[in-house]
């Protein structure tokens, strides 16, 4: 969690946090689970200084992220990307809208090394990679490197899926679980490349150093796809202040130049507000991650050229309108030092977002809170049938309030269905069978 906070807020970090805030951090790594995370983030947040406030938001909107809790994550951490001076937002009479995957796929046909960051409380912005992993993989691309991995789990190419063990806390999202059990079925090689001590200077030089290491230094031929947060991806400073980033520090080490594609800069915020996010929905209505492409030149449309190549626009989720209504949690969150707005209780909308679908890959399947026994906050973890407990779900839910229902979304075929409560009991268990469509 503290790498995203050096990423995110550079400069705070440089500051001295409260007490309270080192008090947080210390006792956030001491909880057991997803859901002890979350439990004492709701407790921790309102004794901290208004200060340290947005860091605690942006680690509870992660953790909310975790728990499949995806609307909620957005609105809790509506971190907005500002508009860059003079940047000038395509017109649909030069620009049209194509398919993210079909794009990105030509222009990589002769690409040595190709990166798609994401948004880390944003599950949404996994959904691209989890798509490129098999075009990407028919290319030729032969590694591919995950922020959130660590070097730590030796057998995880062996075993086939990731487990709690297998990286940070974003690893145990179920999207991230999915793209990492792709990646290894495909043939990929894995590449855990992160760092997380130092200055972020120095943790931008050491990702790059280490792709560098076991990638290109041991084999110059190699073709690479990363996966990355945010602006690590970026080919020239900027977004980080003056802060040289991985991505342009890999070109400089390996003479290749990487394809570097964003999807954090126009991003969905729930509520929604008047920014270029909404004005790019509303004028090219994409119903998938969409890239604008000029009617002209043929070319793909980039915010920010000197930096990354092309923005991916990814469509609103739906039920959004309900997202302020519903259930109360038992619990009052802290002030939205984003919007400055009074969060004088917390509301979860329960009906989760359709990109979940996967374009149909995935079917809903209906769950109730009737599988935690009557004991709140639960979480209901979807495992493949010959996985174990601590592998990545396929898919879970957290209820925070009994008579509830949700769904999950769940590939054809057998899973355990596992309850579990804050101090990881086991409170129900369950095999079911997804049929197709």
């Amino acid at each position: 969690m503290l790498c995203l906070v050096v990423l995110l807020f550079p400069v705070a970090f440089a500051q001295t946090f409260s007490p309270a805030a080192i008090r947080m951090f210390n006792e956030l790594k001491q909880q057991p689970n997803d859901l002890a995370r979350y439990v004492y983030l709701v407790s921790a947040m309102p004794k901290l200084p208004v200060s340290d406030r947005a860091i605690a938001l942006q680690m509870f909107a992660s953790n909310e992220d975790e728990l499949g809790l995806y609307n909620e994550a957005l609105r809790d951490f509506p971190l907005k990307s500002r508009a860059h001076a003079g940047m000038v937002l395509p017109a649909p009479a030069e620009w049209t809208s194509a398919n993210a995957v079909e794009v990105i796929t030509k222009l990589a046909a002769d690409r040595r090394i190709v990166m798609v960051n994401e948004a880390h409380h944003d599950a949404h912005t996994r959904q691209l990679t989890l798509a490129l992993l098999p075009r990407l993989r028919a290319l030729g691309f032969d590694y591919f490197a995950a922020e959130a991995l660590s070097d730590r789990d030796t057998g995880l190419m062996q075993r086939g899926y990731p487990t709690t063990a297998s990286g940070t806390e974003y690893l145990h999202e179920p999207s991230y679980g999915d793209i990492v059990r792709m990646a290894i079925k495909l043939g990929f090689k894995l590449i855990p490349y992160d760092t997380d001590h130092g200055t972020t200077q120095e943790r931008e030089i050491g990702q790059a150093d280490n792709l560098y290491r076991e990638v290109f230094a041991k084999d110059p031929a190699a073709r690479l796809f990363v996966h990355a947060g945010y602006a690590h991806i970026d080919k020239a400073k900027g977004r980080l202040g003056d802060v040289r980033p991985m991505a342009m520090l890999l070109q400089q080490q390996t003479g290749i130049v990487p394809l570097s594609i964003d999807q954090t800069q126009f991003r969905e915020q729930i509520p929604s507000e008047p920014d270029g996010y909404l004005q790019l929905i509303k004028d090219f209505s994409p119903t998938g991650p969409t890239v604008l492409v000029s009617r002209t030149t043929g070319k793909p449309w980039s915010a920010r050229p000197d930096q990354y190549d092309l923005n991916v626009i990814l469509p609103p989720s739906t039920g959004q309108g309900a997202i302020e209504s519903g259930y109360t949690q038992p619990s009052t969150i802290v002030q939205d030092t984003v919007r400055s707005l009074s969060m004088l209780a917390h509301y979860v909308n329960t009906q989760r977002p359709e990109w979940l679908t996967l374009n149909d890959q995935r079917v809903p399947y209906g769950i109730s809170s009737r599988l935690c026994k009557v004991t709140t906050p639960c979480v209901v973890d979807a495992h493949y049938i010959d996985e174990p407990d601590d592998a990545i779900a396929a898919d879970r839910y957290a209820f925070m309030q009994n008579d509830t229902t949700s769904r999950l979304y769940l590939r054809p075929g057998r899973y355990r269905l596992r309850a579990w409560d804050v101090r990881g009991r086991t409170l129900s268990r369950q095999v079911i069978s997804i049929d197709k469509n």
